[in-house]
């Protein structure tokens, strides 16, 4: 039995890709900063669908968050076939809005966490001949999004270059790159929503299972929903200047995206 491990799991996008691994028969590892929280999510799952759920409390913000993730990852004893890339957070405001410790707090959660957490599950992956990786980024990392957005980019590009270097090797790296997913996200950041369309929002359950789809076909980036494909399509042919025109303002986020 294979074991996938997710961060930011006990909601949102998360809590969508532990019940669906779990539903297919996969071990799981589940990964976030509320204990109690990941106990309740472990033991449903485990009563549901008979599968082991092993629960790291873990903030990635943190050094020690980091690395505890880290050395399970390295484990060859009970290796890790699927790590999930998932926690993450976004700063209400423009930029210069935000306090640089806020914005540099990002940075570790969405770069130098992924970096790590990649890293760490890929080298007993290669050596295995086998494995994947899904980090969730986000469509912002198509436009002109303020830092979110940035960080958002360097995920995709760092997925795809590394993918590209690992080719061959059996192990298949993807960003996922979903639009607007009903989440906890606004309610948590004390957004609203009236704003957004109906036909924008995703299901979570629904983009989790196109992009395991995505992932078993090899692709490196997963749009998953044809509503935002076309419309990224429409973003490669945009002028810069009407894209610079979509606000930068994104609610607070961490843990599940």
């Amino acid at each position: 039995m294979t074991t996938a491990l997710i961060t930011g799991s006990t909601a949102g996008i998360g809590a969508a890709f532990a019940r669906r691994l779990a539903a297919e028969g996969h071990n799981l590892v589940l990964v976030a900063r509320d204990t109690k929280r990941l106990g309740e999510q472990a033991t449903e799952l485990h009563d549901r669908h008979g599968i082991e759920a092993e629960v790291l409390t873990a903030d990635l913000s943190t050094e020690e968050g980091i690395s505890a993730v880290e050395e399970r990852l390295g484990d060859r004893k009970h290796p890790v076939d699927l790590l999930v890339n998932n926690a993450g957070f976004g700063n209400k405001g423009r930029y210069l809005e935000v306090s640089m410790a806020d914005e540099l707090t990002m940075l570790k959660v969405h770069i130098e966490a992924v970096l790590r957490l990649t890293s760490a599950a890929v080298e007993p992956m290669r050596s295995r001949g086998r494995g994947g990786v899904i980090n969730v980024a986000s469509v912002a990392a198509f436009l002109p999004r303020g830092t979110y957005g940035a960080s958002k980019a360097w995920v995709v590009q760092f997925t795809q270059g590394a993918a590209k270097d690992l080719a061959g090797s059996g192990v298949r790296l993807m960003a996922l790159c979903p639009g607007f997913v009903r989440t906890e996200f606004h309610q948590r950041a004390g957004m609203g929503t009236d704003n957004i369309p109906g036909w924008m929002w995703l299901d979570a359950d629904k983009l989790v299972a196109a992009a395991l789809a995505d992932l078993a076909r090899g692709r490196t980036v997963s749009i998953p929903d044809p509503r935002y494909k076309a419309l990224m399509g429409l973003v490669k042919v945009a002028p810069r200047g009407l894209l610079g025109g979509v606000s930068s303002r994104t609610g607070r986020k961490y843990g599940p995206q």
